[in-house]
């Protein structure tokens, strides 16, 4: 297990991350996210011991990353956002000089350099310039570097970006297997990615941790509220007037026409209505005549947890910060005003 304990850094008199705690278990993905700027990536520079913390404490398998860094970091493979490769090593030379960082046994390096290429299906380009290939590429040979001497634990900050869709499901399902060996900390700004393949996520925002939980949790903690999308033909008040009537809707928005006649609707529903209302609906709109031509029902996904969390976050913070704008009233000032109304009374 990974043990990450109120850990802290201040860049300066900014704080980037504010005392968070949280666990990555055996074998587990964990998803890691938040906005721009939220604190992501230094955190996970701290967790791999490459940036030092102001406070707190990273446990690796039972060793701490600033006690005993050469023990916590062979269980480590990093892939940071940019991949740290040298532009005019080849493929091969690149590799196997990380091996060497590593303290791979000479005897094990090239067996172990022909494993993760293969895996990260670079053999086609291990002899060629890294400043002559492509992004994915470079992406893919950093990617190859983090798993060299199979380390227990995984840090990946970004680790698809720059693949084309192909190669973006590719990985995805090295990742997936890499859980049957492996522990996993997922960074990804790309949230259907998260959701594919993490079994619980950090959302973490400005530098504190909003929520942490596994996604099917933080979709139902959304509050459960289903929307219905209808696109009829027929007379657009009538039937915006036959769904707003329905029990167990919230809220109706009308969308753009689509055609002779065709209107579609935007139908929140109250929380816990489901397919009762969605069946009263279409019942009544049938009686009356009007022609259902689509109808589907949208569930909360991480994507709307996701923008849930961080609006949240960022009004409170906004009023915490219009309150510390406010000056409160000394005490001398509040008992001048007090001496003033009392000679007032007086007069």
């Amino acid at each position: 297990m990974i043990t990450i304990e109120k850990l802290t850094k201040y860049y300066g008199s900014n704080r980037a991350v504010n005392n968070i705690s949280f666990t990555i278990n055996d074998n587990e993905i964990l998803g890691f996210l938040g906005p721009n700027g939220a604190g992501k990536s230094t955190t996970m520079n701290m967790i791999a011991g490459y940036l030092p913390m102001t406070a707190g404490t990273v446990t690796i398998f039972g060793s701490d990353i600033s006690k005993e860094p050469v023990a916590a970091k062979k269980n480590i493979g990093y892939l940071p956002e940019i991949p740290p490769v040298y532009p005019d090593m080849r493929v091969t030379e690149y590799l196997s000089f990380c091996a060497g960082l590593k303290r791979i046994r000479s005897s094990e390096r090239s067996g172990e350099i022909e494993r993760v290429m293969k895996l990260l299906k670079i053999e086609d380009v291990q002899h060629k310039l890294i400043k002559n290939l492509s992004k994915g590429y470079k992406q893919r040979v950093g990617f190859a570097q983090a798993l060299l001497g199979n380390p227990k634990f995984l840090i990946l900050d970004e680790p698809t970006v720059g693949l084309d869709p192909n190669q973006v499901i590719e990985v995805r399902n090295i990742i997936k297997d890499l859980k049957k060996e492996h522990s996993v900390i997922f960074s990804s700004h790309i949230l259907s990615e998260v959701s594919a393949v993490c079994d619980r996520v950090v959302i973490i925002n400005k530098g504190d941790i909003k929520a942490i939980d596994t996604i099917e949790n933080l979709e139902k903690k959304l509050g459960g509220s289903l929307t219905l999308h209808i696109k009829v033909k027929g007379d657009r008040a009538k039937t915006s007037n036959i769904i707003e009537l329905t029990d167990g809707v919230q809220e109706i928005a009308s969308i753009d026409a689509e055609g002779n006649d065709f209107f579609a609707f935007a139908v929140k529903l109250k929380d816990g209505a489901g397919d009762d209302t969605k069946n009263k609906i279409m019942s009544e709109l049938i009686s009356h005549g009007i022609q259902i031509s689509e109808i589907y029902t949208e569930k909360p996904d991480l994507e709307a947890v996701f923008v849930d969390m961080i609006n949240k976050s960022d009004e409170k913070n906004g009023l915490l910060e219009l309150l510390d704008e406010i000056e409160p009233v000394s005490a001398e000032a509040d008992g001048e005003s007090d001496n003033e109304e009392k000679k007032e009374g007086d007069e």
